[in-house]
């Protein structure tokens, strides 16, 4: 066969590029040998945050009666939680089906794909010659070397969804976004869960607004063991035992390695395709081209990060230099993430950490609590803030949020970002009222508070006063 373009994986980036480069009238295979629509619909995005979603309703029955709803311990009907999760699934699947693909004028072959040459690609029953090649193929659970820890097959974030039971108490292995945000959730549903975490959990986060999520997640009965190493890991007891570094032993009955992620390039013949690699992924420029300039890497595997949204954008990238003529930058779009935890906590651009490396004294930072938000209030959930990040000449370098609908709100400062936009411009719309996005006009306001209300501003107000 003979192609435009070939795409090997069908998760978000590959998914993108295939659809774009099918709507724009070009010929277009596309490989996947496991499930369409990739790890976020079928391990990932999807199911977790249906099962967030049951969690959640656990808690606001259990704590009802604050507002004084008196309902009582809720009662867990795991297989309901599981139809729950898998009906998620089902309902958003057709919009990655191998039939709406095909209907695009993709042609879809479901086999494992490999480069025999640095313009060819074979499978098992088919070998296609493309102009361009985009490589989509991800990344899968990393399981953590510690000693005894790979005979036990840990759970994973894609093997979890497996389970037919609740487990009675979870081991997590890692206190990133995955290891939280599942912890939290069985936590809720009365699993007993013990997170543990070599360093300091959500650390690539504001560190007082990562422990606002913290300080909620102990609240729902997790165990956060932070600066705790992981030596040794093996069965007993009818399930596993953990030894961390001072000693201590942990014990549980079931263990989830969510301690980071590794790219998917085995088997994929990137050697004969003059493809170089790194711990990262693929090697790839900044409009994700790769060693081979007939191959683009996207998602994932590129290495330019690990978010669904990322991996589309990357498709976007690809489409619009290939085909629009549009010399797009990968890094061009500030990209926003978000850990779905209860509160959630959302951040786009640089902390302000990272902010004082890059440019020194030239930093400023501008916050606004929740407990300052009428709405917060009324909801009865006033844990969290808005904070900003202000450069030089009012550069808007970071916003970061904690607190119910964080993951919302910090679309407002994306759309901002994205333009190049400055602080002020966050002062400028009127936001209904009362709404909880009115936090960021409010951090952007107290930015600005020395200069409006200051010395200067007061006299100018004085004499402007003695002539009306």
């Amino acid at each position: 066969m003979k192609a435009d373009l070939c795409v090997i994986g069908a998760g978000a980036a590959g998914l993108v590029s295939s659809s774009g480069a099918a709507m724009l009238g070009r010929k277009v295979v596309l490989f996947e040998a496991g499930e369409m629509g990739g790890d976020c619909l079928n391990y990932g995005c999807v199911p977790s945050k249906a099962l967030l979603t049951a969690a959640d309703v656990a808690h606001q029955v259990r704590t009802a009666g604050r507002f004084g709803v008196n309902v009582g311990e809720p009662e867990i009907d795991f297989a309901a939680v599981r139809a729950h999760v898998r009906g998620a699934i089902e309902a958003i699947h057709p919009n990655d089906s191998q039939e709406r693909f095909e209907g695009m004028g993709v042609t879809v072959i479901r086999e494992r794909a490999r480069f025999i040459d640095p313009q060819t690609v074979a499978s098992n029953g088919y070998e296609v010659k493309a102009k361009r090649f985009v490589l989509a193929t991800g990344t899968r659970p990393r399981v953590p070397p510690v000693a005894g820890l790979a005979e036990l097959t840990p759970l994973t974030s894609e093997t979890i969804w497996d389970l037919e039971t609740l487990p009675e108490h979870l081991l997590v292995l890692g206190g990133g976004p995955i290891g939280c945000e599942l912890g939290q959730a069985f936590a809720r549903l009365g699993s007993q869960v013990t997170i543990v975490e070599a360093g300091a959990a959500l650390a690539r986060f504001e560190p007082v607004q990562a422990a606002v999520v913290k300080a909620a997640l102990t609240a729902d009965g997790v165990d956060l063991q932070e600066n705790a190493r992981v030596e040794r890991a093996e069965s007993g007891g009818g399930g596993v035992r953990l030894q961390l570094a001072d000693g201590r032993w942990l014990e549980g009955s079931h263990v989830l390695a969510a301690a980071g992620r590794e790219p998917v390039t085995e088997g994929l013949g990137l050697s004969e395709a003059g493809i170089e690699t790194d711990d990262g992924g693929v090697v790839c420029d900044d409009k994700l081209r790769t060693t081979n300039r007939r191959v683009y890497a996207a998602g994932d595997i590129a290495g330019k990060g690990a978010l669904t949204h990322l991996a589309g954008w990357h498709g976007s990238v690809i489409l619009r230099n290939l085909y629009f003529g549009l010399p797009t930058r990968q890094s061009s779009a500030p990209i926003p993430q978000a850990v779905y935890t209860d509160p959630p906590l959302a951040a786009i651009g640089l902390t302000e950490a990272a902010a004082r490396e890059r440019h020194g004294d030239a930093v400023d930072t501008a916050r606004w609590g929740f407990d300052d938000n009428d709405r917060a209030i009324c909801e009865g959930r006033p844990e969290g803030e808005a904070k900003l990040v202000v450069g030089k000449g009012g550069a808007l370098l970071g916003v970061h949020v904690v607190g119910e609908r964080a993951d919302d709100i910090v679309q407002i400062a994306s759309a901002t970002m994205q333009k190049g936009g400055k602080v002020r411009e966050l002062t400028e719309p009127v936001a209904p009222y009362p709404t909880r996005g009115e936090i960021l006009k409010r951090a952007a306001g107290a930015h600005f508070e020395p200069v409006v209300f200051g010395r200067f501003a007061k006299a100018w107000a004085g004499l402007l006063s003695a002539f009306h």
